[in-house]
This record gives structure tokens, C-alpha cells and sequence, in this order.
């Protein structure tokens, strides 16, 4: 129970942030509007990076160790293949669009402004939704509790918008693509990355030990 009140807070505490000041607000979806900048404690880039250091790595593990013969195995395959797909989208939408960050402006609506303007969408937020979506729609029958790691990338959408490094709809954006890169990577029985792999690599290394 403290679990899942843990997660309705992060929730609520997302959205409190994602709508507060929509009056003053633009945006796409007009809600884009900065708010105090904020590193302090877990918000700061060094959390935020361990966070999606540890992600990624336990991800990368998890698929070399156990294979693709085992359902974690498959299910973590699949998951690489989702942050890689996701890392090539958020990167060439980054390129496309060059929007501002709230850190370079006051104004949510400055697009196409050219290089180094690399906010939309968020590519950490989409890298850290694309990891998890996997493992939930694998797992969700069987223990509905794995939805809990949504708190993943709902952590790093409010720490990015409180580091003033993305606008509201920019994580937005980035979680929406990498689940749906997830589900799909999902609906996949073959990972492609797995494919390229040798044969040990594809029966994992707990077997070869």
C-alpha cells in the first residue's frame, strides 16, 4: 500500500506541475510554462543520471545474462531494441525541431531556432519509458504491480522539466514515443538486436555458467 501511495504522489505531483500556471502557459498543447528552476537533492543531474545509468545498464544485463530463451530474457531484448529505436527517433526530433529549452528562453513557442536548441522531444524521458513498457505489457497479467515502473520515467519527466532542461510537453513527447516504440518492440517474438548476436550471447551467459 505504501508502494502504490508513493506512486499516486509522484503522480499528483506531476500533474500539479504539468498544469500549474496554465493561464500564462504555451505550447503545442498549451501548457508549457517554466517553473522555478530545481536540482536540489533527487532532482539534481547527478540523480538523474544514476537513475538512467542504472536503468539502461540493468536492462543491458539482464539481456546479455539471461539470453533470449527465457521470458526475462526475450522481454529485455525486446527492451534493448525499444532504447534503441527511441534513441534514433528523440535524436532525429531533436535535430528536426530545435526548439528552445526553458533554459535558453522565456518562451515555449521558439522553434526551429537551429543548433544547440535541442529540447523537443525529451530523449532521456523517452530512453527511460522505452526500458520499462516492455517488462509491463510482458508482466502486467501476472502482477499488475510492475505498472509501478512508470515511477521510472514519470521521476525523470519532473526532474527535466525542474532542471529547466525540457517544457511539459517535451517529456511528454519523449514518454509517448518510447512506449510506443516498447509496444511494439513488444509485438516483435524476434529482437533484431538479438539476431546480430552470436550464439552465446543468444542463449545467455547463465547457461555457459
Amino acid at each position: 500500500m505504501r508502494s502504490a501511495n508513493s506512486l499516486a504522489d509522484l503522480f499528483a505531483a506531476a500533474l500539479i506541475l504539468f498544469t500549474s500556471g496554465a493561464a500564462c502557459a504555451g505550447g503545442p498543447l498549451g501548457i508549457d510554462h517554466k517553473v522555478p528552476l530545481d536540482e536540489s537533492g533527487i532532482w539534481s543531474r547527478g540523480a538523474q543520471n544514476a537513475v538512467l545509468g542504472l536503468t539502461v545498464t540493468s536492462v543491458v544485463v539482464a539481456a546479455f545474462w539471461e539470453g533470449g530463451d527465457t521470458r526475462l530474457g526475450k522481454a529485455s531484448w525486446q527492451s534493448v531494441d525499444s532504447l534503441l529505436v527511441t534513441a534514433v527517433a528523440t535524436t532525429a526530433g531533436k535535430a528536426v525541431f530545435t526548439r528552445s529549452r526553458p533554459s535558453q528562453s522565456d518562451d515555449p513557442n521558439k522553434w526551429f531556432q537551429g543548433k544547440g536548441h535541442y529540447s523537443f522531444p525529451s530523449g532521456e524521458v523517452g530512453a527511460m519509458s522505452a526500458a520499462v513498457t516492455p517488462y509491463i505489457l510482458e508482466y502486467q497479467r501476472d502482477n499488475p504491480w510492475i505498472w509501478a515502473l512508470e515511477i521510472l520515467p514519470a521521476y525523470d519527466a519532473v526532474a527535466r522539466v525542474k532542471s529547466q532542461a525540457h517544457w511539459q510537453t517535451d517529456v511528454l513527447a519523449g514518454w509517448a514515443i518510447g512506449a510506443g516504440v516498447g509496444y511494439f518492440a513488444h509485438s516483435n517474438n524476434s529482437p533484431w538486436s538479438l539476431s546480430v548476436m552470436p550464439h552465446s550471447v543468444q542463449v545467455g551467459f547463465r547457461t555457459r555458467w
